[in-house]
């Protein structure tokens, strides 16, 4: 007898778990109240609370030409309430997150990189009226002329196309161009398409599901007939950003000649983008701001360890912080008196200009107390599918406290491969300790190079 088995495929606990997967909010109450542990957060209370006034002053459109500094300890929760916030604005507010070395670049100056992303975080949602035909096809017959530059053969004058809806048919003489659009999309008789009256756009939305058959082999996407008419107003909302504005006007509009595509293929990828085109798109965006068509969604820039950017950059971010049209901006950093980059020696607070810091709501976040680093050990360990028995949950949180969260969370997944490879499920002590051998925290490495230097270069 032949062997047929099933093959169970599960792609639920094999999926990737980064570093702030867990993160679904802020986890604060209808009074704005932080619950000890929700939304993927525990602890840190009082920065959370102050992230949800944070929130309430963005949606009530109060926060512009301000920026919010989050300041503590590595591994106490930075980058997660920055998330948190863009979490509680919305899947529809861009998030834009970026590292204060990332605006270094030997192709771009550091001022246009910064304001790249700046403009990036920058949302634009446009609602227009667009005249569309939609419906099922009933017949398509292109028809022939002679060839206006003659010889025997013959060119597609235009194409009558019949469509129907459940109100009624209509039929349509559409452009030459629109019937190579339509043989593009490979549609026939039967499929329900959509087509745009300014544009000539041609889209195919599926088959009509009048020609779906129980016996249909082919894998085939099924719709229903539209409703209403062939002729309608549709209200189409996009949504886009700035920069991508920038990009779309930059970009050069070549022929279709030798020298204009190999102008194309010769021009770098990063090319600057001139502050009087975004000024004449700023513009443009405010005209239709005023009329009604756009509307401004300030998304969030997230620039972490915003104490490697130097005094030139701190300048110019003061300068986009009073523009009209700018994001909410969340800066977050490690440190405490330190020198500004590129300045003759002046120490600040977090290494930022005292004129910037004294324009920045500061959030301060604290260290984790045992208890919170326990339950923080439990819900990632949940997260990765790595069990602990509750001696090595103890284990681990007084290792957390000790080195730092960070080694602690690290060691979840080595100690659950020792574990499997020990014919285990459930991590140990024992499996911990084995993992503790194999890899140094930042301390005891110290200790060893402080030691014993002689195997380093």
């Amino acid at each position: 007898m032949v062997e047929i088995s099933e093959v169970k495929t599960s792609t639920a606990a094999r999926d990737r778990a980064a570093a702030h997967t867990h993160i679904k909010g802020l986890g604060l109450d209808d009074e704005g109240i932080a619950k000890s542990i929700d939304s993927g957060f525990i602890g840190q209370q009082s920065a959370r609370e102050a992230c949800g006034v944070v929130v309430d002053m963005i949606k009530a459109k109060k926060f512009s030409g301000k920026a919010v500094l989050l300041a503590g300890a590595p591994g106490t929760g930075k980058t997660a309430l920055a998330l948190a916030v863009s979490q509680e604005l919305g899947p529809k507010v861009p998030f834009c997150p970026i590292v204060g070395s990332e605006v270094y670049s030997a192709e771009v100056k550091k001022t246009e990189a910064l304001m790249e992303n700046f403009r990036r975080a920058i949302g634009i949602r446009i609602k227009e009226t667009k005249e569309v035909y939609e419906g099922e096809v009933t017949e398509m017959t292109p028809e022939e002329t002679e060839n206006p530059l003659g010889g025997y053969g013959k060119t597609i004058s235009h194409v009558v196309v019949g469509l129907k809806t459940a109100k009624g048919t209509k039929q349509l003489r559409l452009d030459p161009s629109i019937y190579e659009s339509i043989q593009k999309e490979k549609i026939s008789v039967g499929d329900v398409v959509y087509i745009e009256a300014n544009t000539g756009s041609v889209k195919r939305v599926g088959r009509s599901d009048v020609y779906a058959t129980e016996f249909d082999l082919e894998a085939e996407e099924y719709v229903p007939l539209p409703k209403g008419e062939v002729h309608k107003k549709k209200e189409i909302v996009q949504d886009v950003t700035l920069h991508d504005l920038d990009v779309a006007n930059a970009r050069p509009q070549g022929g279709q000649d030798i020298m204009s595509m190999m102008g194309q293929l010769l021009k770098p990828k990063k090319t600057e983008i001139t502050e009087k085109l975004r000024s004449e798109i700023n513009k443009v965006v405010q005209k239709y701001i005023d009329q009604g068509i756009a509307e401004l969604i300030p998304g969030v820039l997230f620039i972490d360890e915003v104490h490697m950017l130097d005094l030139e950059c701190f300048t110019y971010l003061n300068r986009a912080l009073e523009s009209s049209i700018s994001p909410v901006v969340i800066l977050a950093t490690n440190r405490g008196m330190t020198t500004v980059r590129g300045s003759d020696g002046v120490v600040s607070a977090h290494g930022v200009p005292p004129d910037l810091v004294d324009r920045l709501l500061i959030i301060r976040t604290l260290p984790y107390s045992q208890d919170e680093t326990k339950a923080i050990i439990e819900s990632r360990a949940s997260i990765e599918g790595s069990p602990l028995e509750a001696d090595a949950l103890d284990r681990l949180a007084v290792i957390g406290v000790e080195t730092s969260l960070r080694y602690a969370l690290q060691l979840l997944a080595p100690s659950f491969i020792l574990t499997d490879a020990n014919g285990r499920s459930v991590i140990s002590v024992q499996d911990l300790e084995e993992a503790q051998d194999l890899f140094l925290d930042a301390s005891r490495s110290l200790k060893t190079v402080q030691g014993d230097s002689s195997y380093l270069v």
